[in-house]
């Protein structure tokens, strides 16, 4: 019988999404009967706009959607998504210069998969989305972790940038907008990093995703915008799932300098082939659209972000930035870890987390997912009274540690 592992050392490796998982349980203890209110998904909780919908049910009907199309994207969406960036960024490119990607994971994939040999280093901000580790290893890149914390609202110095620069490293992952800490670099502090990134010929991959969910007097600014220098060594990662709440019609994009975008499609045609036409018509719908649809959720969720914030800043021991961007809330629960509760003396924000789902019946995912442990990350795209609800019982049980 052969010794052989089943299943390849590459993808054993590679770990669940932390996010899903939660959300997963949270929705099968729902289903069980159990009234647990969810703060782990990052998914709008409004509809796809009419508009959009209208969009795929007439594509749906046409014969011609029914056939394999450009394995790159279809042409009039990839147009679409070239106007939209320079409507929104600022930043022009050809529509040569966009791929259509089947969500903003596989734009993501793409990129590290397309710029990394072996050993090719990857500086990423932590708190970081949980799925850009596994997408830098499975490229066979190295990630170099530049570690930010709450007391100075998760944003990275170019000082701190500098000292985890080596002679492998090839790509900074920019992510303002940041999941999942809400944190938003200024014009001056984007330009300052992209400066610096174009002075020592490293790559930037940008992920935009969150662009027009800012609030107050925050501004996004593109990296690709803010430093003209840094040339073709920009790839923007972007999509509709959160901007136009399509997080289940599955489109996204990569745009970059032609031969990034050349290699990054011959990648995809055998991996996927094309995006779903339906789905494609839908994006293209949403980008060529106006963002009335999109400010009224992003009013929404400004309301429920102070809502939280105030909220958890009440509750003795937590700690928590406001985020300037997104729609999560990234607070440290540091004082927490080790005080008993319930019985228990949680040892990390883990096994807090897994308690507070336990006996108060709230879904948060804790900061290991995110590479800073001490943290919870909780979504505030739900509805308002679920989301006053959660955080009370949140605090009505963290006032029980002793």
């Amino acid at each position: 019988m052969s010794t052989r592992p089943r299943v390849s050392t590459r993808i054993s490796a590679i770990s669940e999404s932390a996010t899903l998982a939660v959300d997963a349980k949270a929705k099968a203890m729902k289903a069980a009967g159990r009234p647990v209110i969810g703060f782990g998904a990052g998914e709008p909780d409004f509809p796809t706009p009419g508009y959009i919908v209208e969009a795929a049910v007439a594509a749906a009907r046409e014969p011609r959607f029914h056939k394999y199309t450009p394995a790159g994207g279809l042409p009039e969406l990839r147009q679409a998504v070239a106007a939209k960036t320079l409507r929104d960024s600022g930043y022009r490119v050809e529509p040569s210069q966009v791929l259509i990607t089947n969500g903003g994971k596989q734009a993501v994939y793409e990129a590290f998969a397309t710029l990394l040999d072996p050993g090719d280093e990857v500086l990423v901000v932590a708190p970081y989305w949980t799925t850009y580790p596994e997408a830098v290893k499975l490229a066979g890149g190295v990630q170099v972790d530049v570690v930010t914390d709450e007391t100075t609202g998760y944003l990275a110095s170019v000082e701190q940038l500098e000292a985890a620069r080596t002679a492998r490293t090839k790509v900074l992952l920019f992510v303002s907008p940041s999941n999942p800490t809400g944190a938003v670099h200024s014009p001056e502090q984007t330009a300052a990093i992209g400066r610096w990134a174009a002075e020592h010929g490293l790559w930037v991959v940008t992920d935009e995703i969150y662009e027009h969910l800012v609030y107050g007097d925050t501004e996004f600014t593109s990296i690709a915008t803010a430093v003209p220098e840094l040339g073709d060594r920009v790839v923007i990662l972007n999509g509709v799932a959160k901007t136009y709440a399509m997080t289940g019609w599955r489109v996204g994009w990569l745009i970059g300098p032609p031969d990034v975008v050349k290699a990054a499609t011959n990648l995809q045609s055998h991996a996927t082939s094309n995006v779903a036409n339906v789905s494609q018509m839908a994006a293209l719908a949403a980008v060529s659209g106006d963002l009335s649809a999109v400010e009224r959720m992003r009013e929404a969720f400004d309301r429920r972000r102070q809502t939280m914030v105030r909220m958890l800043n009440e509750i003795p021991g937590v700690f928590c930035p406001e985020p300037k961007g997104a729609f999560y809330a990234y607070p440290s629960v540091k004082e927490l870890i080790g005080k008993e509760l319930r019985g228990r003396r949680p040892r990390s924000s883990a096994e807090l987390a897994e308690l507070i789902l336990e006996e108060a019946e709230v879904a948060v995912v804790p900061g290991e997912a995110f590479g800073t442990p001490g943290y919870f990350r909780l979504s505030y795209a739900l509805g308002d009274d679920d989301l006053v609800e959660g955080v009370s019982r949140l605090a009505k049980l963290l006032a029980e540690a002793r």
